[in-house]
């Protein structure tokens, strides 16, 4: 017989006819038993067999083709194309200047090239042993603690286009985040590098 506390954790679903033997006899007593169903124990979720959405890295179809290169970056999409001979050969997303260092928009032009470039203006600050003192410091504005050491930024495959503005290889979170530099993937970084020479022509559209 179910006790008083196993019922309470158990539902009651329906009564089946058990016929008991009455010994000597060759006859039967009937009885109406109650089952109970236990109820299911929740079940955990399984973890989504969905993989995280793959990052954007660009793409580039232009090996084979030829034509004169240049570039357009679209600000408000934060994404650079590569031309060459006006056909689409690539493209990239980016990650332009940050509020208050917003990249300009204009009509410019490759004027160096830099495969190993080093910024003189931005970087960390850090101590003789190399822990950093003070993040992303801009020297015109930031002023070097005593004793420390700036830690100049790297930005691979550099292509200045003016002053210190310029495209390379960096971090993209998925929004503007720079000085005003137009950070690319470290691959399509690479590729435009390659691609390009001094004098090709960058529009910058908002």
């Amino acid at each position: 017989m179910l006790t008083s506390l196993s019922m309470v954790a158990c539902s009651f679903q329906r009564t089946v006819t058990v016929r008991h033997p009455i010994p000597g006899t060759g006859a039967f007593w009937i009885e109406e038993v109650p089952v109970y169903k236990r109820p299911r124990e929740p079940r955990t979720p399984k973890a989504s067999k969905r993989l995280a959405p793959r990052q954007d890295e660009g793409e580039w179809h232009g090996d084979t083709m030829s034509g004169s290169p240049s570039m357009i970056i679209r600000l408000s999409e934060q994404k650079i194309y590569f031309y060459k001979g006006g056909q689409l050969a690539g493209v990239s997303p980016i990650s332009s200047g940050r509020e208050g260092m917003a990249t300009k928009a204009g009509s410019f032009s490759v004027i160096e090239k830099d495969r190993d470039h080093a910024s003189s203006l931005f970087g960390d600050y850090v101590s003789r042993d190399g822990t950093v003192l003070k993040r992303e410091i801009d020297v015109r504005k930031d002023p070097r603690p005593p004793g420390a050491l700036f830690d100049a930024a790297r930005m691979p495959y550099f292509m200045r286009i003016t002053g210190a503005i310029g495209m390379h290889e960096g971090y993209l979170p998925g929004y503007p985040a720079s000085h005003g530099c137009i950070r690319l993937p470290q691959r399509m970084a690479e590729i435009f590098f390659h691609h390009s020479s001094v004098g090709t022509p960058v529009k910058i559209v908002p």
